[in-house]
């Protein structure tokens, strides 16, 4: 007998697994991982931003779509994507992808919830100084909260792939690197001294959210290790699983850098072992 029909079985039999790019990147930034999850048989979605489903070379053309961008219509546009599904999916995120995991996950969706090297959400407050040399080129210019903002090349190393060699990070460049919404940045400065919840305000209290996985990289300037970690513990009083991890020497492009399979599978098995630890809904005595 062949080993078609068990294949079959076992990928209907798994969850769907969303991975979520973050700013600066597209889907494409996630096309080894895409690769390696189906080959194990899993469904894998990698929605794009609205406005960001043309490729990484039309949007240096034309980056308007990327500047129009916000975060309530993105992480509407996700959430609609994700209850469209047969049933909860693993939700990874990398850098703002992470920020949407944990406001995925505090609407009640995911079987459980992957953030790697995720911007914080509200209320976090680390901000070492690498992050804001990573940051300058977008918060050195007020008018830039309305505009894409691009890194050059070097800005490009130093933020993102500081553990590769010029070379090699020029070709990653090239390959992936697009403009951010620079709004999406300054609003992140703004949101703790701003009353009132932000956009990226979660609950830190939910007990009912699915498990949360935070993965850091040890050498990450723009999202270092220090800010996981703290958007981490900020989920201290909750009943909910969470957990952290942190990879030593790796940078924000982790999940493409060398030595990107050992992340990915990690990220995956994690995945799978907290999901059983997501809370059952309740459900109430008939009257």
């Amino acid at each position: 007998m062949s080993n078609a029909e068990p294949h079959i079985e076992q990928t209907s039999a798994k969850p769907p697994i969303v991975l979520i790019h973050g700013l600066w990147m597209t889907p494409r930034s996630w096309e080894h991982w895409v690769a390696r999850f189906e080959r194990r048989g899993y469904e894998v979605l990698t929605p794009a931003y609205p406005g960001l489903e043309v490729e990484v070379e039309a949007l240096r053309e034309d980056p308007s779509p990327i500047a129009a961008l916000t975060v309530p219509q993105t992480l509407t546009h996700l959430e609609t994507i994700i209850r469209g599904l047969d049933r909860p999916p693993f939700l990874m995120g990398h850098s703002f992808g992470g920020t949407f995991v944990q406001l995925l996950l505090d609407r009640g969706l995911g079987a459980s919830g992957v953030a790697i090297d995720s911007v914080p959400t509200e209320g976090v407050r680390v901000v070492p100084a690498s992050q804001i040399r990573a940051s300058f080129p977008v918060l050195n210019n007020p008018a830039n909260h309305h505009r894409a903002v691009g890194f050059t090349p070097e800005q490009f190393h130093y933020a993102f792939t500081n553990t590769m060699s010029k070379e090699d990070s020029a070709k990653v460049y090239v390959r992936y690197h697009v403009a951010a919404p620079g709004r999406w940045v300054w609003n992140g400065v703004l949101a703790n001294v701003s009353p009132g919840h932000q956009d990226t305000w979660v609950d830190y209290h939910n007990d009912n959210r699915a498990p949360l996985l935070f993965l850091a990289g040890g050498a990450d300037h723009i999202v270092p290790p220090a800010v996981n970690k703290a958007n981490a513990e900020h989920y201290a009083k909750s009943s909910a699983h969470t957990d952290y991890h942190e990879f030593e020497g790796r940078d924000h492009f982790t999940c493409g850098a060398p030595g990107w399979e050992k992340v990915a599978d990690y990220a995956l098995t994690l995945a799978i072992e907290h999901a059983p630890l997501r809370p059952r809904p309740s459900v109430e005595a008939p009257s």
